[in-house]
């Protein structure tokens, strides 16, 4: 009987599993088997081409690629200031919603989840039309105030994005971290009162530290979202293309290779080289948070 119900318990998986298998393992080991060969023009280039098997030589081009390196390391850089200011505000968002009351609360983290419920594409042309000089109100309210910027400069691109990525996230982050505050014991508020400490000592002292593995997942799946940024900077593409260019980010540069050059092993195996760079990115920040929790 006891073998049946766990059979019966695992039957509820198959959907899942089926859809693992053909939607993430099957396409990655395509990815792998595409990766290791490359097209090979006969004669003059002319004719057809061919696969032949290339071993490692698509991933030795990758590590060596100056636009893919350049695309890698811009990214990295953004997203060491964008994804702490975003976690930051998640959390005194969250904080926030923790010292009102569960009514209240609730009407507030309904009103603060509206943006991540816009699906991303939507919300970066939405801010694009408000970015812009001649339909946007931002550029006339700024000459209000004796300020004349210009949301499409080389220097405001990136801020402009960060801005878009935190308005549409914060949502999302602050419910995960709010989440984790609801399991905080109130008796030990309660205790820290009685002893004199403050609200700002309470959030600091106990709040912050009891939720650190909510701090820490919002952690990596902003890294492993901030890796894999396209649709925003392709968006931006289109109305400052002399700024945004084709090899902007990572996922810019695979898109490239694949519908516009053509080059689809190529493209593989930059996928293939950015996969293992999100899990290598993810393992040392949760490494680095691990002891930073145990030390």
């Amino acid at each position: 009987m006891i073998r049946s119900q766990r059979w019966k318990g695992a039957a509820f998986t198959v959907p899942f599993q089926l859809g693992f298998v053909f939607l993430y393992l099957i396409p990655i080991g395509y990815a792998l088997y595409q990766s290791l060969y490359r097209a090979q023009s006969s004669g003059l280039g002319l004719g057809g081409s061919t696969d032949t098997f290339s071993g490692l030589h698509n991933y030795q081009q990758g590590l060596t690629d100056a636009a893919f390196m350049n695309a890698v390391l811009r990214v990295v850089v953004f997203a060491c200031v964008q994804i702490p200011l975003m976690l930051l505000a998640s959390l005194l968002l969250a904080l926030f919603l923790d010292a009102l009351s569960a009514r209240a609360a609730g009407r507030f983290r309904i009103l603060l989840l509206v943006p991540y419920m816009i699906p991303g594409v939507v919300a970066a042309i939405v801010w694009i039309n408000l970015y812009s000089p001649d339909v946007g109100p931002l550029t006339p309210l700024g000459r209000v105030f004796g300020l004349s910027w210009n949301f499409f400069a080389p220097s405001m691109v990136w801020p402009s994005i960060g801005n878009l990525l935190t308005w549409h996230g914060i949502g999302y982050n602050m419910v995960i971290i709010h989440a984790a505050l609801q399991g905080v014991p109130r008796e030990l508020f309660e205790a820290a009162r009685l002893d004199g400490a403050s609200e700002t000592r309470i959030a600091t002292s106990i709040k912050i530290p009891y939720i650190r593995g909510a701090l820490v997942l919002t952690g990596m799946l902003s890294i492993i979202q901030m890796l894999q940024i396209f649709n925003e900077p392709a968006l931006f593409r289109n109305v400052t293309p002399q700024t945004v260019d084709d090899s902007f980010t990572p996922i810019m540069v695979i898109y490239n290779q694949a519908f516009n050059a053509g080059n689809y092993h190529y493209a593989a195996a930059l996928s293939v080289l950015l996969a293992l760079l999100l899990g290598l990115a993810s393992f040392l920040f949760y490494r680095l948070t691990a002891k930073e929790a145990h030390g």
